[in-house]
């Protein structure tokens, strides 16, 4: 499933690929999230042609609407959604565990409200590997339980102790079906901020053998020096043979620090939400095209990116976009952010095949903290 090209002299970034059933992925790889079957404000076919061949749907959303059974009517999300490339599902914990009003914890799995109209559901390990099974996942996480920040070292390794052992049950219900169905399924790291439980969830799962490794339980509000304290401090413990996944991180300096701990692929909401409410990424930073600084600016977003939005229109003409409520705005917005990151992407791989990644994030940093021109 994965195969290393190189690693950097100077740290631990990595780059190679990930073979997967809808094709190769390239690896440091950002993946777009499609929560419902769809990547918000833009179509599939573009998100192919810039060049993204990885995906992340949720389960639980899906799970609840429109249902796994209509899904399967489509042969899985592929066919529902009319997405040619992989899709990596989550299982859902993290969406149960924010509804802490709403939810129970336990032993055999995890009761909760729908946020939608109330019903009532349960999920087990077992339950979430077959709802991925018939999505079609290519990449299936198992469930797990996320814990809040600051709460005491008890309660955090129960947790650990429970997501151990659903990744246990998880696998057992896996390999019952059959390969060519199942995809990959991927254990998450827990622990909350110990050392010493996070040393506990990675022995544990790495027991399993599992086809690869997510790190859960981070960027989650804490201080960014804690962040990168336990990114690299849980990354080391991961096998360096299997793929390793950070959940929720989506912010330019988040990416090229989980690339520098060794981390293969993340995912967030962030580069298509804030593009959605005016945020752009830009070589000197994030600007609010919705800025009335902006209303006579005939420049690009930013003149070195190769998207519709920077090669066609002004800042002036998207900043009018928005201001009158046309949703080409966003559409265009989220297709430059998206391009954004994924030519961001393909720079980190050529500095690392280079040995040069550690000189390429600080200097693309220093310029992306500046005050945008």
């Amino acid at each position: 499933m994965l195969e290393i090209a190189a690693i950097d002299r100077g740290c631990s970034a990595r780059t190679g690929t990930l073979h997967l059933p809808r094709g190769d992925v390239e690896i440091p790889a950002f993946l777009p999230v499609g929560t419902n079957g769809t990547v918000k404000a833009i179509q599939h076919s573009t998100l192919r042609h810039i060049g993204y061949s990885l995906i992340l749907g949720n389960t639980y959303h899906l799970y609840l609407r429109p249902g796994i059974e209509v899904i399967e009517k489509h042969g899985g999300l592929h066919g529902f959604s009319s997405w040619d490339g992989n899709i990596l599902t989550d299982s859902g914990g993290f969406q149960v565990f924010s509804l802490a009003s709403l939810r129970e914890i336990t032993r055999d799995g995890i009761v909760f409200n729908s946020h939608i109209d109330g019903s009532r559901h349960f999920l087990t390990p077992e339950s979430v590997v077959d709802m991925q099974v018939a999505l079609g996942s290519n990449i299936q996480m198992q469930l797990d339980v996320c814990t809040a920040p600051g709460i005491g070292v008890k309660e955090a390794r129960e947790a650990v102790e429970l997501t151990a052992l659903w990744a246990k049950r998880a696998k057992q219900r896996y390999l019952e079906h059959s390969e060519s169905s199942r995809g990959y399924l991927f254990g998450i790291v827990q622990g909350n901020f110990y050392k010493e439980l996070r040393t506990l969830s990675s022995s544990l799962l790495s027991e399993l053998d599992l086809p690869g490794y997510a790190i859960g339980g981070l960027s989650v509000g804490e201080e960014p020096e804690i962040f990168r304290e336990f990114l690299r401090y849980t990354a080391s413990l991961l096998p360096v043979d299997k793929p390793r996944y950070i959940m929720g991180i989506g912010t330019p300096g988040y990416m090229l620090e989980s690339i520098e701990a060794g981390i293969d692929f993340f995912d967030c909401v962030y580069p298509t939400r804030i593009a959605r409410n005016g945020g752009c990424f830009t070589r000197f930073g994030i600007v609010n095209i919705k800025n009335s600084r902006f209303k006579y600016d005939v420049r690009p977003i930013d003149p070195e990116c190769i998207c519709p939005a920077c090669m066609r229109y002004s800042r002036s003409y998207l900043r009018h976009l928005f201001a009158a409520g046309e949703i080409l705005g966003s559409m265009l917005l989220t297709h430059h952010n998206l391009q954004f990151v994924f030519t961001m992407m393909e720079e980190a791989r050529k500095a690392i095949r280079n040995g040069a990644f550690p000189n390429f994030k600080r200097s693309f940093l220093e310029r992306f903290e500046t005050v945008d021109r």
